[in-house]
């Protein structure tokens, strides 16, 4: 519980991120001889997809730096934060970089070096959503 009359987040707002996680797993399904309609139907749906976990890692985010920012009052450690987001921007090029080399492996095909690239941000994102999720104390 974060005090100081700032944001709360208590128990139930926990139970609520966990919920929506488990629902952002929307299924995309695509054939084996899809049609370009198909195609980019399912890339509309991997995008959905990473809005979805996107938001719900931002979400955990601000929890943690919330959290982190209450320790940083009680404890006077001032260490933990900008380690925190170091480690964040660090996240974000290790995606980025993860992502980039399967794509181009597969140009110059583009729908599928974008179904590639989409589908390992999907894995990596619910990778560090759940290494987020697991508590600080």
């Amino acid at each position: 519980m974060i005090k100081n009359n700032k944001l709360s987040i208590s128990c139930c707002t926990l139970l609520l991120l966990l919920s929506v996680t488990t629902q952002a797993a929307e299924q995309c399904s695509l054939v084996a001889q899809a049609t370009p309609d198909e195609a980019k139907s399912y890339i509309q749906c991997l995008d959905r997809q990473i809005e979805s976990l996107t938001r719900i890692q931002q979400t955990w985010v601000n929890k943690i730096t919330l959290d982190l920012n209450t320790i940083e009052e009680e404890t006077g450690n001032t260490q933990l934060l900008p380690i925190f987001k170091r480690s964040m921007a660090s996240q974000n090029k290790y995606l980025e970089d993860s992502c980039k080399w399967r794509y181009l492996q597969k140009v110059p095909n583009a729908t599928q070096a974008a179904m590639v690239y989409k589908r390992c941000e999907i894995r990596i994102l619910e990778q560090h959503i759940e290494v987020l999720t697991q508590p600080i104390k």
